[in-house]
């Protein structure tokens, strides 16, 4: 008989070790005897430990919550691991597993973990393998985690798109359908409290990134060892810095404002990365980096939004938003950008309404698929966008102030975005006005030309017109006109201070002005607006960080 797809999952979800890699992994844990009815994990405490089965017998339990019953949806037995990705970042277990026969279990606290996954290259890939599988189908099958809420709200937009970017296992209620208004009534919850998150029969109201960070382990906590590196931002370039500073043995720590991914996460497809010729989505590209960096023992806390650096002290502080201050020996800013609005009446209103859209993921594109839409931009991300919404059956009008298409875009988007049927380009034409009630019905396009405007149908607005340095924070470290930090070479072209004298050296490749603090990516001056160019960046800055950091020890003797 051949083997079914249910056969193939499983096998992906409890890969089978030989003794040999079972004795190994399990040779890193302590062990401990486990009777009926204990439970090793559960849902909603904070998951530390990877256990391995030697004798015990375990079920993986989906927590009963407000209407729907406890579900078991998973046996595991001798010659398993327990655990999920959530491993990977100290964060909330979202089941909960309970011993159905007793036996022996060995437990890898979080220290012993990290020594295994780097000491045993081929044992941490097949687990590393199975956690990530564990986490799909978490997201897929399960869904442990209920999210009800308003699909017109920017709050539940925001909020979808945090628990995307986090990968959260949830379910989706929209409060104006059958199976939401159901669930409103179930747990008594009013429109006032959206969006709301129901998890094991618990309920949280009027949940933001930011709370629902705090619920699933996200948000920032103190470490207890002296941090090596800050990384401030999570795009391309921040993920690369912080691979490659924990995969070389710095203490790393990730700051984003947002979630993982930056601006590269708002691509619907790059088909121009090295290594992937059939393309790959933005969001799937920085989510891998994210894991590779997490693997490597980075943690990561998001949103966590720095307020403030200082650098007059021997080493760099920062300061976030609820007051925490955190001291280090380096930081590297790869904050990017915030994204450039249009001066229009009624944006923020279309904004808030959940119209108007600064990526072109699955999660916007889904509220206006086979809907005309209008796509405002001239570069690759504006292209990419026209065309995987036109791909969902969109009709897409592509706006472009310029008169040249090609000015800024791929020759290879130019070609496509000429030849698609569901596409007109205006080229020469802005967005001049913003029509309809509750919801955006049409835009105002007018020709540059002739000043001539005319109204067209559109369900929504996605803007991709660039964006400004996110850069405000960083008082004391010099800056170009536009906000661009400045670095190395364009430093000694400005003249360096007397900090630099007493160092006996100047700035290294991406230093700032302030020694030990350094810039990548978006955030650069100079920098090439490229994802493959920013994870450079952020690789490259690692060997300066190193020096810096090799120099201080020295100064310190």
């Amino acid at each position: 008989m051949g083997r079914s797809a249910h056969d193939g999952i499983m096998e992906r979800l409890r890969p089978r070790l030989d003794f040999a890699r079972f004795d190994r992994l399990r040779s890193y844990g302590t062990g401990h005897e486990v009777k009926a009815g204990d439970v090793l994990t559960r849902a909603g405490d904070f998951e530390r430990d990877l256990i391995v089965l030697d004798e015990a017998y375990v079920e993986v339990v989906r927590e009963a919550s407000f209407g729907r019953p406890e579900e078991v949806f998973m046996t595991m037995g001798p010659g398993d691991f327990l655990g999920e990705v959530n491993l990977l970042g100290d964060q909330m277990a979202f089941v909960t597993v309970r011993v159905v026969a007793p036996g022996r279990v060995h437990r890898l606290s979080r220290e012993r973990f990290r020594t295994m996954m780097a000491e045993e290259a081929e044992l941490s890939d097949t687990v590393l393998e199975a956690l990530l599988v564990r986490r799909e189908y978490l997201r897929e099958a399960v869904r442990p985690v209920d999210l009800i809420g308003r699909p017109d709200s920017s709050a539940t937009l925001a909020l979808r798109t945090y628990a995307a970017r986090v990968r959260l296992p949830y379910e989706w209620h929209d409060a104006d359908a059958p199976d939401g208004r159901r669930l409103l009534d179930a747990v008594g919850l009013a429109e006032g409290d959206l969006p709301a998150v129901v998890f094991a029969g618990r309920v949280t109201r009027n949940v933001t990134p930011g709370i629902l960070a705090g619920l699933i382990g996200k948000a920032y906590r103190p470490s207890c060892k002296d941090l090596d590196l800050v990384v401030v931002g999570a795009g391309p370039a921040g993920l690369a810095a912080a691979l490659y500073g924990a995969s070389e043995g710095l203490n790393t720590v990730v700051l984003d404002a947002l979630g993982t991914g930056g601006q590269a996460a708002s691509s619907s497809r790059i088909e121009n990365y090295p290594g992937f010729p059939h393309g790959i989505a933005g969001e799937e590209l920085t989510r891998l980096s994210a894991i590779q960096a997490l693997k490597f023992g980075a943690a990561m806390y998001m949103p966590c939004r720095v307020d403030r650096l200082d650098t007059t002290g021997p080493d760099p502080v920062l300061y976030l938003a609820d007051g925490s201050r955190i001291d280090t020996r380096a930081v590297v800013v790869a904050s990017g950008a915030r994204y450039r609005t249009l001066p229009l009446d009624r944006w923020a209103d279309f904004e808030e309404a959940g119209c108007i859209f600064y990526a072109a993921t699955e999660l916007e594109v889904r509220s206006c698929s086979r809907h005309p839409v209008t796509v405002v931009g001239g570069a690759n991300s504006a292209g990419q966008a026209a065309l995987y919404l036109a791909g969902r059956g969109s009709r897409v009008d592509l706006v472009v102030r310029g008169a040249d298409l090609s000015a800024k875009m791929s020759e290879y988007l130019v070609a496509r975005l000429h030849d698609h049927p569901e596409i007109t380009v205006h080229t020469n034409t802005e967005v001049t006005g913003l029509r309809g009630d509750d919801r955006l019905a049409e835009v105002v396009l007018t020709d540059r030309r002739t000043g001539l405007g005319a109204p067209r149908p559109t369900s929504g607005l996605f803007c991709f017109i660039g964006a400004d340095p996110a850069t405000e924070w960083l008082d004391g470290v010099t800056r170009d006109r536009s906000g661009f930090v400045c670095t190395d070479t364009a430093l000694v072209e400005l003249g360096l201070g007397p900090v630099w004298e007493g160092l006996g050296r100047g700035p290294l490749p991406f230093e700032t002005s302030a020694p030990s603090v350094f810039a990548v990516g978006d955030t650069r001056t100079g920098s090439i607006k490229r994802v493959a160019a920013a994870m450079g960046e952020g690789a490259s800055a690692i060997a300066s960080v190193h020096t810096a950091l090799a120099e201080r020890r020295r100064r310190d003797r």
